[in-house]
């Protein structure tokens, strides 16, 4: 009696815990699924990726874009996608813009030119003293040819292309003749690119007077249109999803400038003389390109130097 007893309590013991094994079994899967399902309405909510909406007046300097036909406005929207979702590039080139552009606006302002032309700087370098593969150099990007037509100074030891506020007077130098030859300010943009020469050798040999009924080759066929969308975007960041805050925009570090009229045969010394260092004088000051400064000529350059009162 005792024995069978004994047996169906462990018989007993044994179908309780298979049923036990048996229930987990079944729910583990609905335990597995659950975060899944969760993670996935949660991408849903929150991840979103827009279309850009391009106002039906856009224009470069009050030119209007005939964004109406659909060619044009194809052509546009993909530069709008590419500089809206390049989103690392367009946060450094409204960073850069907010250094830079108070330095070349009343520039551009003084010498008549509109103010649409301070983005034409930004799609030719970013904001930054780059170096093209063909040679061009600074933030304006000119060869050495162009710089010196336009009263630059180039040679090993100095190099104008990258000093801003004289770069950007010579930019100025030839817009005006571009628009004076062309008597429109979109094609003065496109000949910066190509050339004057080339683009009115285009308008002829196709028969038509307007950018937007030419076609060029890729790089100058996309140069406007990349000019247009980085001046709608900078123009108004927050509206394609950049939000900043004033602190995390870049700026020139308080400075003075020290007048030179004579050589300088150690730019290391020269910059210890002045309580700086030598890499703070070349950062400032790009458009040094040696170690020293021969001026026989005795011509006047501006160095700025870092304050010591920041």
């Amino acid at each position: 009696m005792i024995k069978l007893l004994i047996h169906l309590s462990l018989g007993i013991l044994l179908l309780l815990g298979f049923n036990s094994c048996e229930n987990n079994a079944q729910q583990t899967p609905v335990i597995k699924k659950e975060p899944k399902q969760l993670e996935q309405k949660s991408m849903e909510s929150t991840y979103k990726i827009y279309a850009p909406k391009i106002a039906a007046d856009i224009n470069f300097c009050n030119e209007k874009t005939p964004i109406e036909q659909p060619v044009i406005y194809e052509k546009l929207d993909r530069e709008f996608l590419v500089n809206m979702y390049w989103q690392s590039q367009t946060f450094l080139f409204i960073k850069r813009a907010h250094k830079w552009f108070p330095i070349i606006e009343p520039i551009l302002k003084k010498n008549n030119i509109p103010d649409d032309f301070k983005y034409l700087a930004v799609i030719e370098s970013g904001l930054m003293n780059v170096v093209s593969p063909s040679g061009a150099k600074g933030f304006w990007q000119f060869m050495p040819k162009t710089a010196k037509g336009l009263n630059l100074e180039v040679n090993d030891f100095v190099d104008e292309r990258y000093e801003l506020k004289l770069a950007t007077e010579a930019a100025c130098s030839y817009l005006n003749d571009a628009y004076k030859k062309f008597n429109n300010w979109t094609l003065a943009a496109a000949s910066y690119n190509m050339g004057k020469a080339g683009l009115d050798r285009r308008l002829s040999e196709q028969e038509v007077s307007s950018y937007y009924d030419l076609l060029l080759n890729q790089e100058t066929g996309r140069y406007v249109y990349r000019i247009l969308a980085v001046k709608e975007i900078l123009s108004s960041p927050e509206k394609y999803g950049f939000n900043f805050d004033e602190e995390d925009l870049y700026f020139i570090p308080k400075h003075e400038v020290v007048k030179v009229d004579s050589s300088i045969t150690d730019l290391v010394q020269f910059s210890k003389s002045l309580g700086i260092n030598y890499s703070d004088l070349k950062t400032l000051n790009p458009w040094l390109r040696g170690k020293s400064l021969p001026n026989e000529q005795h011509k006047m350059y501006s160095i700025m130097i870092v304050s010591k009162e920041q």
